[in-house]
């Protein structure tokens, strides 16, 4: 009996001195850590050794995926198939040896006996094959370790999964600091010049304002041209002059103009960010970010922890993902449960009536949950899906705003059309006559039975009276 083995040095076959011997060893894992026994009861038949680590990644790559690498093919057709071996080879992969036999026509099999003699000859590998250091060993084991992981890390599913998460995750955070700064910048510079507040409402050019004038004696002197249009430069001119805000020294001008600055660099980059993840997500999920946007998406994708997990889950849980708490304090308290959750922020539904929301929210969960596994399972790239049942909700919504039926609304078609009825090629209800009697010959049948039926019972009943 041969055994093959696949190490991270080599391809290796071993050959079994006596097969008699095993069945007479109770522990032979046990009986193989002594090296002469290992020795005497297995013995090397063959060995190719890999050339270099990417030989090794690509030969151990192709064993993962239930291939058979052309190295091992080779190696197995000089050693055993050329000189017509035809002792049985014990293989412990199933889908390996399933492969061997189909493609190779070996005769492979697989035992308890097997199992334990894979253990004890891996464990004496340095010492049942000559030239192989235990040194050398680590090595080439340490290494095709790391080249494995970074290949699955390159063409792993969620790699790119990371980028939209951490993307969604630092704008989120962002805006939080950006408010928090803002508020200060506001309350801080306030105090000096409280009617600059009233006349800007936009934070970005608040802060431009504050850096280019310092404190307030200067507005008239700065020009203000390349950040406000002439009215509101003219009206903070004005107020500046009959402001009654306290003044401040030289070191507090300093440290808010490094807030000012904060606040510009903080808000660019989170618009720089923000183009980034909108490319992002056309990427990755086209059809998605058609359907609902690439802030709920990647919100979406983000609390579902990858755009596969996404695609796992139910429209009804798309619909209410982000609404965990209100679901379960629901169905404990016994009230309604929510109708909608990260979903409610799509235009779609925030566009639609009160009374139509949680309609819409559904009808807009179905088919942004199409739209997620055609991103995640699909191989198209295009958002041509995403559009097109972008239409179909639009329609939808304006049916449901004038009060039409859903079954008038007509979906995108799938498959073969109905067959006419017969009575569509007639130009008048008067040429349609199907076959037999007419429906109003019919009709009036089926009223004189019944009158008929009627006056019987009648007749009946006043039979029984005046026999009485």
């Amino acid at each position: 009996m041969l055994i093959l083995i696949e190490t991270p040095a080599g391809f290796a076959l071993f050959q079994v001195a006596n097969t008699k011997t095993l069945n007479k060893i109770d522990n032979i894992y046990d009986y193989l850590q002594n090296e002469k026994q290992a020795k005497k009861l297995i013995t090397p038949f063959a060995f190719q050794q890999f050339k270099d680590t990417q030989e090794a990644l690509i030969a151990t790559s192709k064993l993962i995926n239930g291939k058979i690498p052309k190295k091992l093919s080779k190696f197995l057709e000089k050693n055993v198939i050329s000189q017509e071996v035809q002792d049985q080879i014990a293989v412990q992969d199933k889908k390996l040896a399933k492969q061997l036999q189909d493609q190779l026509g070996l005769n492979c099999i697989q035992t308890p006996v097997t199992e334990q003699l894979f253990r004890g000859i891996k464990s004496q590998l340095t010492n049942l094959i000559e030239g192989l250091s235990e040194a050398e060993l680590k090595n080439m084991t340490l290494g095709l370790a790391h080249g494995l992981s970074r290949y699955k890390l390159k063409f792993s599913t969620e790699k790119v999964d990371t980028m939209i998460i951490q993307a969604i995750a630092l704008l989120d955070d962002l805006d939080k600091e950006i408010n928090n700064y803002m508020m200060r910048l506001r309350e801080w510079f306030g105090w000096h010049f409280p009617e600059l507040g009233k006349i800007i409402t936009d934070n970005l050019i608040y802060a431009k304002v504050v850096k280019a004038i310092g404190m307030r004696i200067k507005t008239s002197q700065t020009d203000l041209s390349g950040i406000l249009p002439e009215n509101l430069e003219a009206d903070v001119k004005q107020a500046a002059e009959v402001s009654f805000g306290t003044e401040i020294t030289l070191e507090d001008e300093k440290f808010i103009l490094c807030l000012a600055d904060q606040v510009i660099e903080l808000t660019d980059y989170r618009a720089q960010l923000s183009e980034y993840l909108k490319n992002r997500m056309q990427a990755i999920a086209p059809n998605l970010t058609t359907m609902v946007g690439e802030l709920v998406g990647a919100r979406l994708i983000s609390h579902a922890g990858s755009l596969v997990n996404l695609a796992k889950y139910p429209a009804s849980t798309v619909q209410i993902l982000g609404a965990e708490k209100a679901l379960f304090k629901a169905i404990r308290t016994k009230h309604n449960t929510p109708k909608y959750g990260l979903i409610f922020q799509a235009s779609l539904v925030g566009s639609a009536p009160a009374k139509l929301k949680g309609k819409v929210s559904r009808t807009l969960a179905a088919k942004t949950a199409l739209c997620i596994r055609y991103d995640a399972l699909g191989e198209g790239q295009d958002a041509e899906f995403g559009v097109t049942n972008k239409a179909f909700l639009e329609k939808r919504v304006h049916q449901l705003e004038e009060g039409v039926n859903y079954r008038d609304v007509k979906a995108p078609q799938r498959g073969k059309a109905k067959p006419v009825s017969n009575q569509a090629q007639y130009q008048d209800e008067a040429d349609f006559q199907p076959q037999g009697a007419t429906w109003m010959q019919k009709f009036q049948k089926g009223d004189d039975k019944r009158q008929a039926s009627q006056d019987l019972a009648q007749n009946s009943k006043f039979k029984k009276v005046k026999q009485q």
